[in-house]
């Protein structure tokens, strides 16, 4: 499930890299639920939200929402939105995919939840904590692809 990083890519100490190649199998083989559009948690959850909203043919929209810092350590009491979410345009029947790389403690997801309390929304992550989760077994702490910083 994980692999060795390239001698060029730095890798966190004790955090082993994720492929691209496992993130895309495990959205390709992921049973997803009927949805409209795809709304995804920035930072973390800007390329798992892009990768599921190419995957399913869906718009995508995303929000910058922090709690964390880069450590993964609460940096707020709460999280907190940085950029607006605008949903006035859509429809209430829109059924929403609320996309985030991890759930921890679930905090994040809740937030942007609320935020869209009139409308239909499901909770994705690759790990951790959500309606649905797309690595379950993977229960460390990990590098994703996409925070890799080249040499």
């Amino acid at each position: 499930m994980v692999e060795s990083p390239k001698p060029s890519e730095t890798i966190p100490k004790n955090k082993p890299l994720v492929s691209f190649e496992k993130v895309s199998a495990a959205i390709k083989a992921y049973p997803f639920p009927k949805a409209d559009i795809v709304v995804g948690i920035a930072n973390g959850g800007i390329v798992p939200a892009t990768l599921i909203a190419h995957h399913l043919g869906l718009p995508l929209r995303l929000t910058r929402v922090n709690y964390r810092d880069e450590s993964n350590q609460p940096q707020r009491k709460e999280p907190e939105f940085l950029t607006s979410l605008e949903v006035n345009d859509l429809p209430s029947s829109h059924i929403i995919l609320l996309v985030d790389d991890v759930g921890v403690s679930g905090k994040t997801l809740a937030k942007v939840k609320n935020k869209l309390s009139g409308f239909q929304v499901q909770t994705i992550v690759i790990k951790g904590k959500a309606d649905h989760v797309l690595m379950p077994a993977l229960n460390t702490c990990v590098t994703w692809p996409w925070n890799l910083q080249q040499l």
